[in-house]
């Protein structure tokens, strides 16, 4: 498709306190959108939104909470007129064995990655619809690529590349469009957080080439508003993302005959592995939790 002008345009992102969800509120800003940020950081998003070049706002919510999201998406519209693009972004994630991860914390990865994403969809699908806008669902590359250690996030990914693509079949003729966005390992907080593990560090790094590289921000970001301009149905924040398409289906055996190979070889040294949420994204969703018990 050709590009849309982004200037004018309301854009929703939520994560948008930091990483992808942070830059990407920038350079969707510096092309002339209006952009509302959505997050578990209230001080980090006003931050971001007085760096602006447009008109901003944030709203304090977790993705995960129905009756929150459906009144940010009200005041939203609200404050701006319309919605045009809503980026599903806020994740988290945590490794380690299955066996012996952190129950909540795995539950958690699927609550906010898959849950929260369809959460948003459905808070923000009525004013999607009124403007025909675009929903761009961050999907990763651990939606293609199964791997050991990553049960909950890989699970979580998958799940939401499937739901935003049974989504784009059942809204495109009323005129939203559906994207899925795939990233490879981008240097952002949850990465940085997740290579901390030394087990999980040197397992990333025997991935073959270039699975195992961690990638720029910035042209990953690129891509993805790229993507958003063109309404586009795939979005591939690394150029070699594409081509995983075509040979997915051998991963699986692929990745369990060599994961096992992997797993033998570093088995005395898992029981080390840490199986919290990960990153400074992960500490922020903890923190909320535990306001919001308390």
């Amino acid at each position: 498709m050709s590009k849309v002008s982004l200037e004018g345009q309301v854009a929703v992102v939520t994560g948008a306190a930091r990483g992808v969800g942070e830059l990407l509120a920038r350079k969707l800003s510096a092309r002339g959108a209006k952009v509302a940020l959505v997050g578990l950081e209230p001080d980090a998003l006003k931050q971001v939104a007085e760096r602006l070049h447009t008109d901003s706002d944030h709203w304090y919510a977790d993705v995960t909470d129905h009756e929150a999201m459906v009144r940010v998406a009200a005041e939203v519209k609200q404050r701006f007129g319309k919605v045009d693009i809503v980026v599903a972004n806020a994740g988290v994630a945590n490794g380690g064995p299955f066996a012996e991860s952190d129950p909540v914390a795995w539950r958690r990865v699927i609550e906010v990655n898959l849950i929260g994403s369809a959460v948003t969809a459905r808070a923000f699908l009525p004013v999607l619809t009124e403007s025909r806008g675009y929903l761009l669902q961050i999907a990763s590359l651990a939606a293609i690529t199964p791997a050991p250690m990553m049960t909950a996030y890989c699970a979580s990914k998958a799940g939401v590349e499937a739901y935003a693509h049974s989504l784009r079949a059942e809204v495109g003729h009323k005129g939203v469009r559906v994207g899925v966005g795939y990233l490879s390992w981008t240097d952002t907080d949850m990465v940085r957080g997740a290579d901390q593990d030394e087990v999980m560090r040197e397992l990333r790094q025997r991935l073959p080439w270039p699975a195992g590289k961690t990638y720029p921000l910035g042209p990953a970001v690129d891509r993805i508003v790229a993507g958003i301009e063109r309404r586009s149905s795939h979005v591939y924040a690394q150029w070699w993302l594409r081509g995983m398409q075509g040979v997915r289906g051998y991963l699986p055996a692929v990745i369990g005959a060599v994961g096992q190979r992997e797993m033998r070889r570093f088995e005395p040294r898992l029981k080390n592995v840490g199986t919290k949420l990960v990153g400074a994204g992960g500490a922020a969703d903890e923190e909320a939790r535990n306001t919001v018990r308390n």
